[in-house]
């Protein structure tokens, strides 16, 4: 699962939820992929994120170095912070472990890459 997909999950459909966001990450296993930079999709993506939400995340699992806390102002013109988001956003990605919802304690687990988000009948709202 890429920190730009966690970024967008919630568990807001659950019984008793409100908000479900974000979800806590708990990695057991984290691979870094090369992917090829394209710093217009990065620049059009980062004001669609909450980015800090996504520091929070990419802290969470060792991979905040260098990111800044918070958005700087003209950030598509900084090419170094370009690829270091490009990298948190694209190329880390948890292998294994589960998501956490931060009203219900509700985990999903995260097998292979792909966050199981499915719902039994009597969770669903």
């Amino acid at each position: 699962m890429k920190l730009i997909t966690h970024n967008m999950l919630t568990s807001k459909c659950l019984k008793g939820v409100v908000t479900g966001y974000p979800l806590a990450i708990n990695a057991t296993d984290i691979k870094v992929k090369e992917v090829d930079f394209n710093p217009e999709f990065i620049s059009r993506v980062i004001p669609k994120l909450d980015w800090e939400v996504l520091w929070v995340a990419a802290d969470s699992i060792g991979h905040s170095d260098g990111l800044p806390r918070s958005l700087e102002n003209k950030y598509d013109e900084n090419e170094e912070f370009l690829k270091k988001a490009h990298k948190v956003l694209l190329e880390v990605e948890v292998e294994e472990g589960h998501l956490t919802c931060p009203e219900s304690g509700r985990q999903f687990p995260i097998s292979k890459g792909i966050p199981n988000m499915l719902l039994n009948e009597a969770e669903v709202q």
